[in-house]
């Protein structure tokens, strides 16, 4: 790509390199100079202008943009129209976004005129969510740049949040508020029911590994559930404790039991009859962000849940401190 000042007489086809006023005409820049306009130049004074035309193989950075926005995208994700450059990608449905980071990191060590911003792996997405935009530097692009920046495609889609039925069991200690049991509930009812979800059944019981065990088969007798949550009155503590020994009493099994995210630490994943149980910390309780989230959401979409997904949690996993949090991790000096 040529840029820098030329003649205004030699100007005419030339993109305008910046904005600029010739009378009362203002040209933006990138627009492609006309007849018309170097008359508007010529009359308000001006002697050069700073354009930028294209070398010999040199495509437009609208079309780069198309190329590259349309290589990496794949379902649940559309192209916006080229704007100085620029292509985003938005999100056709509510779900999960997966973003190949090394493959995002590979396309932007291709050339320094080609760049893609993303939201990161895993982002919960509404429909229209802005996710991603490929933005063209230069007016003008090699066309071998940006076949270079093509063969890295894919990199980027949604899984749709399933409808799912879900069942929730509550489980009460001694003293417990009705309150605490209804906010528990409708927390639980608001946060599958962004997920595209319904909250088929719940069933309260007194927190003993029994009770537990017959409240989660009267649900699969009574509804079958595509996924199961339970959300004690007292926090999970162990493998061994009131929760993961009901679940595997009525004859289901505990697969994983406390992940690196805070809050969420006290989280545990197991499975009944074939389908998903997701032992939710006390935490969810209330609707702010939580471990139990990022798992609710992933089950929501489909995707595998592995020791090493949960492992990969731990990187960002120290989520924003809130008010509401009934345990600071600050400790204050006395």
């Amino acid at each position: 790509m040529k840029f820098g000042y030329c003649p205004v007489d030699t100007a005419e086809g030339a993109l305008l390199a910046h904005s600029l006023k010739a009378g009362d005409l203002r040209l933006q820049k990138g627009c492609e100079l006309t007849a018309s306009d170097i008359a508007a130049l010529k009359q308000s004074g001006a002697r050069e202008v700073s354009v930028a035309r294209p070398d010999a193989g040199d495509i437009g950075e609208a079309q780069a943009a198309l190329r590259v926005a349309q290589a990496i995208a794949r379902e649940g994700l559309r192209r916006a129209a080229p704007v100085h450059g620029r292509v985003n990608l938005i999100a056709e449905v509510d779900g999960v976004l997966r973003v190949d980071a090394p493959g995002v990191i590979a396309l932007n060590q291709v050339d320094e005129a080609v760049t893609l911003a993303t939201l990161p792996d895993y982002a919960h997405v509404r429909e229209g969510t802005l996710t991603a935009t490929a933005k063209m530097i230069p007016y003008f692009i090699p066309e071998d740049v940006v076949a270079r920046a093509e063969q890295t495609p894919g990199l980027m889609s949604v899984k749709p949040f399933r409808a799912l039925r879900w069942g929730l069991v509550l489980t009460r200690v001694q003293g417990m508020k009705d309150s605490l049991l209804s906010k528990a509930e409708e927390a639980t009812r608001q946060r599958v029911e962004r997920l595209n979800g319904q909250l088929e059944q719940v069933q309260i019981c007194d927190h003993r590994e029994a009770g537990l065990m017959r409240a989660l088969r009267e649900i699969q007798a009574d509804h079958a559930p595509d996924v199961f949550l339970i959300l004690t009155g007292s926090a999970t503590s162990d493998r061994a404790d009131v929760a993961p020994a009901g679940l595997t009493q009525a004859g289901g099994q505990v697969t994983r039991f406390g992940m690196p995210v805070d809050p969420g630490n006290l989280l545990f994943l197991g499975e009944f009859n074939g389908k998903p149980v997701v032992g939710l910390p006390g935490c969810a309780r209330a609707l702010a962000l939580n471990g139990a989230d990022w798992v609710m959401e992933r089950i929501a979409a489909g995707i595998e849940l592995t020791d090493a997904d949960f492992a990969a949690m731990g990187p960002a996993g120290l989520l924003k401190d809130t008010p509401e949090r009934g345990a600071p991790r600050r400790v204050r000096k006395t």
